[in-house]
């Protein structure tokens, strides 16, 4: 930790959420004489690396500049009035829940631009591309910067427009109706969540998320708390995605560009979880403990679900897309997530953040190898991959495959990397649930989920077994990791490593903000 001063902390945060616009802005500007280099397209693609390599910088500063020995403090916060009549303020701050995901935010924007740079993605204007690229990062940041319910709304939405673009016009096969599936998924659930977001901060006289925490649903009757967490619930939900509200998923990670894939899996799908753990669990305490037994029970049938599909579609002969099969483990990931959330325990509600970290890190690095492997072969079918003995990547690109090998351990939960503790506490926090809930229920619910983590390693073994293994043929080679690759790359390996070894970094900063989160404010 450095010593930075409060109003040096708030200005890192409001550049952190504000540049990527201006950056945004500048890059559908025509470049300057002296920047454009070999040619306009790779200049602005350039301008996108520099600004989410500021942005990340900035983050990094920020992270260094907290005070860890009070995480559950509000930091570097900004609280200044926007639409008085309505209490709206634009109010910032970070804390030890947010901090973690501004960070991995910041980071895989940045590792996606970098790969961008040197891969451009196949389709219009890059200049278009970087702006959208880099509103989907100022959206994102700030949903997690934010302190303002209806703020909050407005950054959730900020970043539908550009991923449906993304996946409009730079996607692969079926990119229209996957994109139309997003877009009209994730709005009719916003709709609803914005009656309920408007119900608290009406019945309530705030809109303020920390005044509102602090005061743990004292002014919320019962029946407004159970009405809130329902609507909020379901917009929430279909970001997560949560089964059955999932079924855009797969169509949009299919069809989107391997680094719209990365930022859906890595990002997107964490604002769903994050709005559970900020909004409803500290402001609707008892509206989330009349819905946590049903919260808990979608969310292992989306365990198993997720988990049956990736069977069925790994099987030989099923015509199954290795982009898909990620696509539907994400469900099943992020099921564990929802379960630990569900649990109302330190415990739990710790193990869903960390798990939603771990997921970031390992599913964007699965996305981009799959992108490798299907830029190499020209296809993600599996079959096609697999050809009569395998797509033998170990002896055609070894670094490669066994960079997918990793991958695929560290997705099934493997002891000493990141996907191993979340999944876990995720269970413990199931093991004991908060007050007033059904143990045996939840023990029933521990029970299946952990059932789900053998499904788990089957299909990701089959994965590595169908597309790593196999018989060396006589075929040439296939390029292996290239340098970009490797840059964009190795930061994820790294983390995913050290968040399994060391798991008391992440912890340390989630514990004491969770504690004070679910105690009503009080530290």
């Amino acid at each position: 930790m450095i010593d930075i001063s409060e109003s040096v902390m708030q200005f890192l945060l409001a550049f952190i959420v504000v540049i990527p616009l201006v950056g945004a802005v500048a890059a559908l500007l025509p470049a300057p004489p002296g920047l454009k280099g070999t040619s306009p397209d790779q200049a602005v693609l350039r301008h996108g690396v520099t600004v989410t390599g500021a942005i990340l910088v900035a983050a990094i500063v920020l992270a260094a500049g907290f005070d860890h020995d009070h995480p559950s403090k509000m930091q570097a916060t900004t609280d200044i009035s926007w639409i008085p009549a309505l209490d709206v303020r634009i109010h910032l701050g970070i804390d030890g829940i947010s901090l973690p995901l501004l960070v991995l935010t910041a980071l895989l924007t940045f590792l996606c631009a970098l790969y961008s740079h040197f891969k451009p993605p196949t389709g219009p204007s890059p200049k278009a591309f970087v702006a959208l690229l880099l509103v989907l990062e100022s959206g994102t940041l700030a949903t997690f910067a934010v302190l303002d319910l209806l703020l909050f709304f407005l950054a959730f939405e900020m970043v539908l427009i550009p991923m449906y673009f993304l996946i409009a016009r730079w996607g692969g096969a079926q990119r229209q109706a996957a994109a139309w599936k997003f877009i009209l998924y994730t709005l009719l659930g916003s709709v609803v969540m914005l009656l309920g977001l408007l119900l608290i901060g009406l019945k309530s006289g705030t809109f303020d998320m920390v005044a509102l925490a602090t005061d743990n649903g004292r002014g919320l009757t019962s029946s407004v708390q159970v009405i809130a967490v329902l609507a909020i619930g379901i917009g929430l939900a279909v970001k997560t995605p949560m089964w059955p509200l999932h079924s855009w998923l797969p169509d949009a990670h299919t069809a989107a560009p391997t680094v719209g894939s990365v930022l859906l899996a890595g990002v997107l799908l964490k604002m769903g979880t994050y709005g559970f753990v900020r909004i409803l669990l500290p402001i609707t305490p008892d509206g989330m403990h009349t819905f946590a037994p049903y919260l808990a029970a979608f969310a292992v049938v989306g365990i198993i679900y997720g988990s049956l599909a990736c069977l069925a579609l790994v099987r030989p002969g099923s015509k199954g897309d290795l982009k898909r099969l990620i696509a539907y483990s994400s469900v099943g990931h992020m099921g564990f997530v929802l379960l630990g959330i569900a649990s109302m325990t330190p415990t739990g509600v710790n193990g869903a953040l960390f798990a939603n970290i771990a997921h970031g890190l390992i599913t964007g690095l699965l996305f981009f190898l799959v992108g490798a492997v299907k830029d190499r072969y020209g296809t993600a079918d599996l079959d096609t991959l697999s050809g009569a003995t395998g797509a033998a990547l170990y002896g055609r690109a070894p670094r490669l495959g066994g960079l997918l090998a990793f991958a695929a351990v560290a997705s099934l939960g493997l002891p000493g990397l990141a996907g191993f503790w979340g999944e876990m506490l995720a269970l413990f926090g199931s093991f004991d649930p908060a007050d007033g809930l059904s143990r045996p229920a939840f023990l029933t619910f521990m029970s299946i989920a952990a059932f789900g983590t053998l499904l788990t390693a089957a299909y990701m073994l089959m994965v590595v077994r169908r597309v790593c293994m196999g018989e060396k043929r006589e075929e040439p080679q296939l390029a292996d990791v290239q340098t970009y690759e490797f840059a964009a790359w190795t930061p994820l390996v790294a983390l995913t490593v050290l968040a399994g070894l060391w798991p008391a970094a992440l912890l340390g900063l989630t514990d004491p903000a969770v504690q004070k989160l679910l105690a009503g404010g009080k530290s």
